[in-house]
């Protein structure tokens, strides 16, 4: 398609632009004197009622509004507000004397509609300046937001390849080498080891992430030539010789896929290395263009063979040292750690939530071939981010749980280039697994794999874009008494872009904070950079910190080290259970928060060394937690706790962090566990539906438990029914099964 020929489309939407406008209320004048009732008298407010209704009916009223931008739905609540201001005793003289004449009959109902109109554009301000708003809105040529960009007659490099074939190596390679360069990373593990091996080799390099700077020269603190940066962080004011950008095809998503846009488009470099799949080629080409910028390709092959094994796993027992098993929820990762350990192999865990220490020490320790650890359970947290010197990946499901924009829960099959992300772990060169193996836990997964790695993942078509500071700022000034959320809500109904290649990320976080804090005074600025933190909205201890740290700043207190400890309830111990641990993984993510907030606002928050350095105490005692997580999940499962996926939910419903507080697993609740399973319950539906529970599990434990209960009833027909020592047989093979379930937990 020819750049220069734009196809525009309006996106649809689900209600009309008028639906999302809030009217303001229109007051009277306030004035002691009452100028028009002492012209014409008072009015009597049952024929100004009647006079107006007839008003609102006439056709021709309907037709001359709508010339006027007021649809319907306008038009019935301005009616609603206007007869409402005209009841007032007090109204603005011309008014108030038109209406003396209309009731007179001396002049006609139509000269109300003046008065209608100006009303109509009082109470919803968006009449007067739509087209402005619209021009705000235009995304159609996103290139021409960054001048710095197109002044520059930039080189763009495109390194395409698979997993394991070193593109990103040979762009870091340029990157080193260069006189002043940015590496543009998609987690703060790789922008930290980037910064890691810059210094290392004598190149000085910055880190920069949404929580920190750390400068090369620590004593003093001058900016290098050099920046590993987040790639939401990237400055595309700073002129560089070489940036590279890695994992490029992430600018497709929902979310966070508008900062690899920003990137391409806005950084201000001589050479633009560009690392990621080549599904991604042809929309940077397509975008590029519309910058009048050309792209060199160069095309890696895989460095180690992949083969996909002719047979699945079918049991833990076969696991082998420099396997991964990859699950996609905590609650079968701890699972799966539970019994391989009960065999004897010490593995590593890594999913998500974890630090990043966390996450490198467990790493660490997989990756050292004199440790005895040789084994890893992860989620597809491993997918980017981590070198891991892996022999065989095996999935244990191929079923992802993902969110949709409803925010409902839903289950899914990977796409395939998930599968070729994570499979391709396996196999790194320069390793003892120079050939990658990969293979699934259950046989009728295997055929699902070999389907999806024998793919190319889908071209990518459009890529994000989202609304600015300075735009939001621009509508807020048009429509000052709209909320932020409100305003997000407008600005993507009125944008226009060229959607064949654009669209707007997903807003429903920026709008969830914003409304969590729209009774909190904050001027737009720093309520619009307080929406845009980056928290897991899931868990409400997060979310309650975050509404603190509003209010505190809103009323302009300094959150200090010693307030923060207060409300996250220092000191912290080593975790004992399960719950404890998910709860101090949440905790490390309000320092996150804190940290992320310093970086904006300084002078309220003002401890980030102190928080920083209890925040790798924090991560010491996490890692600590992990290390044991056996002990912490048969502490759960022998009722220091009550169980794996009940320490999950049990975190995501906490408010009030106190670490000595842990719930008890209860007798009554196992036997209703036990009795909900033997009828196929709401229990089982649950633990079917998370995947807890697979169908075959569970009409084996029906079996076990019938034929346990046919067992019992054999032996009370046989010997005394009363027989004390049968009766607590009875209740200790139920509670057999419950601890089979638990583990399942």
């Amino acid at each position: 398609m020819n750049y220069q020929r734009i196809l525009i489309r309006k996106k649809k939407t689900i209600a009309p632009i008028s639906q999302l406008m809030v009217p303001v209320p229109v007051k009277s004048v306030l004035d002691s004197s009452n100028v028009g009732a002492e012209l014409t008298g008072k009015l009597n407010k049952e024929d100004v009622m009647k006079w107006l209704a007839k008003f609102y009916q006439r056709r021709e009223i309907k037709a001359a509004v709508v010339e006027n931008g007021i649809d319907n739905y306008i038009y019935h609540q301005t009616y609603l507000s206007f007869r409402k201001f005209c009841l007032d005793d007090k109204l603005p003289v011309d008014l108030h004397v038109t209406f003396s004449d209309i009731i007179a009959e001396a002049c006609h109902l139509d000269s109300l509609l003046p008065y209608f109109i100006r009303h109509a554009k009082q109470a919803f301000p968006h009449l007067e300046c739509i087209d402005d708003l619209k021009k705000i809105s235009d995304l159609r040529l996103p290139a021409n937001w960054y001048p710095e960009a197109r002044a520059l007659t930039r080189k763009i490099v495109f390194h395409s390849g698979p997993t394991n074939s070193g593109k990103t190596f040979h762009a870091l390679e340029r990157f080193f080498n260069s006189k002043s360069g940015v590496y543009c990373g998609p987690l703060k593990l790789l922008a930290s080891e980037v910064y890691y091996k810059s210094n290392q080799r004598g190149v000085p390099c910055d880190l920069v992430t949404g929580e920190e700077r750390n400068f090369a020269s620590v004593n003093s603190k001058s900016p290098s030539s050099h920046v590993s940066c987040t790639v939401e962080m990237v400055s595309v004011n700073t002129p560089y010789e070489v940036a590279v950008i890695d994992e490029i095809q992430m600018l497709k998503d929902p979310s966070r896929g508008w900062a690899w846009t920003r990137a391409l488009l806005g950084v201000a470099a001589e050479e633009v290395h560009v690392c990621g799949e080549a599904a991604a080629i042809d929309v940077v080409k397509e975008i590029l263009m519309s910058a009048s910028e050309e792209i060199e390709m160069r095309r890696y092959k895989r460095l180690t063979e992949l083969i996909i094994e002719d047979a699945s796993l079918g049991s833990l027992d076969k696991i082998r040292p420099g396997d991964c098993l990859v699950c996609f929820n905590k609650q079968d990762i701890f699972w799966s750690m539970r019994q391989i350990e009960a065999m004897g192999i010490e593995c590593a865990v890594i999913y998500g939530s974890l630090p990043p220490g966390t996450k490198l020490a467990q790493a660490n320790k997989f990756n050292d071939p004199d440790h005895p650890c040789k084994v890893l359970v992860a989620t597809d947290a491993i997918g980017m981010g981590l070198n891991l010197n892996i022999g065989r990946v095996i999935f244990n499901s191929l079923i992802k749980p993902t969110t949709n924009e409803k925010g409902e829960k839903e289950m899914d099959t990977i796409s395939t280039s998930q599968a070729l992300q994570i499979a391709g772990r396996a196999g790194r060169y320069g390793t003892q697994f120079s050939i990658g193996y990969v293979t699934t836990l259950k046989s009728e997964d295997l055929p699902t794999l070999k389907r999806l790695l024998s793919q190319h993942p889908e071209p990518i078509n459009q890529v994000g874009l989202h609304p600015t500071a300075e735009q939001i700022e621009l509508y807020a000034y048009h429509l000052p008494h709209a909320n932020l959320s409100n305003l997000i809500d407008i600005f993507v109904n009125l944008s226009t872009l060229d959607d064949s290649l654009y669209f707007i990320c997903n807003i429903n976080d920026f709008k969830f904070l914003a409304d969590m804090i729209q009774h909190v005074p904050l001027p737009l600025r720093a309520r619009y950079v307080f929406c845009c933190a980056p928290i897991n909205k899931k868990i409400p201890f997060v979310c309650s910190m975050f509404l603190k740290f509003a209010r505190q700043y809103s009323r302009n207190e300094v959150l200090s080290f010693d307030w923060l400890g207060r409300q996250i309830g220092l000191p912290f111990s080593c975790p004992n259970t399960l719950l404890e641990l998910v709860h101090l993984e949440s905790v490390f993510d309000v320092l996150d928060l804190y940290l992320w907030l310093s970086y904006r606002f300084q002078d309220l928050f003002p401890d980030a060394c102190l928080v920083r350095d209890m925040q790798k105490e924090l991560d010491c005692l996490i890692q600590t937690g992990v290390a044991q997580l056996t002990r912490l999940l048969i502490n759960s499962e022998t009722g220091v706790s009550s169980g794996t996926s009940k320490a999950v939910e049990a975190e995501e419903n906490r408010h009030v962090p106190n670490l000595k507080k842990t719930p008890y697993f209860q007798s009554h609740d196992a036997i209703t566990i036990v009795n909900s399973i033997t009828s196929h319950g709401r229990i089982a539906d649950r633990l079917l539906s998370e995947g807890l529970l697979t169908p075959k599990l569970l009409e084996d434990l029906k079996k076990e438990w019938q034929c346990e209960k046919d067992n019992e009833s054999a032996q009370v027909s046989v010997s005394t029914i009363n027989n004390p020592i049968t009766t607590k047989r009875s209740k200790n093979d139920k509670f057999k099964v419950v601890k089979r379930i638990n583990r399942i937990r």
